[in-house]
């Protein structure tokens, strides 16, 4: 059993993608990093021996701080971050653990370069529907929950995207853009090497809403309406994205737990 300042692979998978997920820490050794280049969901890699430093960010959330094996280097890190009063726990058998049981992992050299904050900063066409709600959702959810979204005209990506650094999605030409039949947030699944069943389910929903072939899944069709409801409810962009959210986290929720439920 786990000690109260600890939590298992079981555990923290159960909150993985969802809404207040707890920032993940990862102090593995840039030798143990480079070894297998992925991270949790959410993760970003700090030094352990420089904690105050980099503490301040994580104030007032919970964290769980991760090394190669659960051992010294986490639980000394997470051990100086509940001294600064952060709640920290560490996560039983380290990273070891969590690649052993298949959980979900990224491709840490597809994640763009942060900004000074810290944070990944995105920028596409004005005015989204469905990929350019499921994309951010993608982002915040298992890359970077604090994740700067720039909406702007279309004609004015490419500028925005240099002037700010900003990543650009969805737009033709891109990286990060459709291929063949595939959508962006197809793209960005295969990329980021986030190859599990429910966003794989979530995947063709989104595929079906966005590309008209609502004959793909079942769901396709309510994805798409509400995904026009709630354009035609906010005028700002920024507004409607996270009114959104919380739809794409149900679907997101009943491709996990809830496909073979049936009402009544």
């Amino acid at each position: 059993m786990p000690a109260p300042t600890e939590i298992t692979v079981q555990q923290l998978s159960r909150q993985t993608g969802l809404p207040g997920a707890p920032a993940i820490i990862d102090v593995r050794s840039d030798g143990e990093y480079q070894a297998h280049s992925r991270l949790l969901p959410l993760a970003r890699r700090h030094c352990s021996q420089n904690v105050s430093r980099w503490s301040k960010q994580y104030v007032g959330q919970s964290s769980v701080v991760i090394c190669q094996n659960g051992s010294s280097p986490s639980q000394a890190t997470a051990a100086a971050l509940r001294h600064e009063g952060i709640d920290a726990q560490t996560l039983v058998g380290g990273f070891e653990a969590w690649r052993a049981e298949r959980q979900p992992s990224v491709r840490g050299d597809r994640i763009p370069e942060r900004d000074g904050e810290g944070r990944t900063v995105w920028v596409t066409r004005a005015r989204p529907k469905v990929v350019r709600v499921g994309c951010p959702w993608l982002i915040r959810r298992f890359i970077d929950p604090s994740a700067v979204i720039l909406f702007v005209p279309p004609a004015e990506v490419a500028g925005v995207a240099k002037h700010a650094s900003a990543a650009p999605f969805d737009v033709p030409g891109e990286f990060w853009s459709d291929r063949g039949e595939r959508t962006t947030f197809d793209v960005m699944l295969e990329e980021f090497g986030l190859n599990i069943e429910p966003l794989a389910h979530l995947a063709l929903i989104v595929r079906g809403a966005d590309t008209g072939r609502l004959d793909l899944t079942p769901q396709s069709a309510g994805l798409l309406a509400a995904c026009l409801g709630y354009s035609r409810m906010y005028r700002d962009d920024l507004e409607q994205l996270n009114a959104t959210m919380a739809h794409f986290d149900a679907v997101y929720r009943w491709a996990r737990d809830a496909t073979d439920e049936r009402h009544g």
